[in-house]
């Protein structure tokens, strides 16, 4: 059994920390924050339960309770709000991220490092620079929400169960993100494919959902913040799934984010693509097929994010002075 340490105990880490909780998938699931008592209240609300949970050790704290920690989950930071995008959010959370990095590398420098705070690409290319890891060993949850989003969107327009579709989201998590259409299928037929054999409307799968992307995936969070504030049930669901590929070796296929080297011609930027994701963090990349259009917007995707490394460089330099 392992240990995951989470930083930052607000809606995202503590509904992360509940889902965790309930997977069983540690020994010991330490919740940290700055306000040491909201980490320790959240940990105790969640020990209550311990007679119905997976047998662990619930703890909260600050950066102390990092030793040993498997799994590091970096949730700090400030949350989106109505009408700004995740992009607004990085000069607000790049000084959480590397004070965090600082604090992992002191007290768990074997860790994997799952950061899941926006804008996740940029963070991610920043903890990993902050940090030092290896590559692999620094991951992002990239467009493994937006996926399920998709999956969602596709399921309620065929009737069909959508752990049963295949469908990706590629490249930032985030307003440049492209739907991968030519990689989706059901019951190993593609959109055209399906939508051919179903014939129960006129309309055409492909554009049906083309037309709806934006608003039930591009900018779905944008809904959600606007009803209710915050956004932190999936993202708990997909971490939870993160968190099981990597402590249980299961070598998933997931559209985390990572640095790219050399895939479809990218290096040195941080972007979802299918990896195969095990104990040790990202194994390996799978550069899929791509149509033309496709491959044009996953690089414009490279381009937003490389702009958004540089802002984060600047700053960190600007910090360290």
């Amino acid at each position: 059994m392992a240990k995951i340490a989470i930083i930052g105990a607000g809606q995202v880490g503590a509904t992360c920390a509940f889902a965790l909780a309930q997977a069983g998938l540690a020994e010991e699931l330490a919740l940290i924050d700055v306000k040491t008592d909201k980490a320790r209240g959240e940990a105790l609300d969640i020990a209550h339960a311990a007679p119905l949970l997976p047998a662990a050790r619930f703890v909260g704290g600050g950066y102390e309770m990092l030793g040993g920690a498997d799994l590091v989950v970096m949730t700090a930071g400030a949350n989106q709000r109505p009408g700004e995008t995740r992009r607004d959010l990085l000069s607000r959370n790049l000084a959480v991220t590397r004070a965090a990095a600082e604090e992992i590398i002191r007290r768990a420098p074997e860790a994997v490092v799952l950061v899941v705070a926006n804008p996740v690409d940029a963070l991610t290319s920043a903890a990993l620079a902050c940090t030092g890891f290896p590559p692999q060993r620094v991951l992002g949850s990239g467009t493994v929400l937006d996926s399920l989003r998709m999956r969602y969107m596709l399921s309620l327009h065929t009737g069909v169960d959508a752990a049963s579709i295949h469908a990706i989201v590629l490249g930032e998590h985030g307003d440049s993100e492209l739907p991968a259409w030519s990689a989706m299928s059901i019951a190993g037929m593609t959109l055209e494919e399906y939508c051919d054999h179903c014939g129960v409307c006129d309309a055409r799968l492909p554009e049906v959902m083309r037309a709806a992307f934006d608003e039930n995936v591009r900018h779905a969070a944008d809904r959600v913040i606007a009803w209710k504030g915050a956004t932190f049930y999936a993202i708990a669901v997909a971490v939870c799934r993160i968190a099981r590929a990597v402590l249980r070796d299961e070598r998933s296929i997931l559209t985390v984010s990572s640095r790219l080297s050399g895939e479809y011609g990218l290096e040195g930027v941080c972007l979802s693509l299918p990896c195969v994701v095990g104990r040790a963090g990202v194994l390996r990349r799978i550069p899929i097929k791509l149509a033309p259009d496709e491959l044009a917007a996953l690089r414009a995707s490279a381009d937003a994010v490389a702009s958004m490394d540089a802002r984060a460089a600047e700053q960190v330099e600007r910090m360290r002075r």
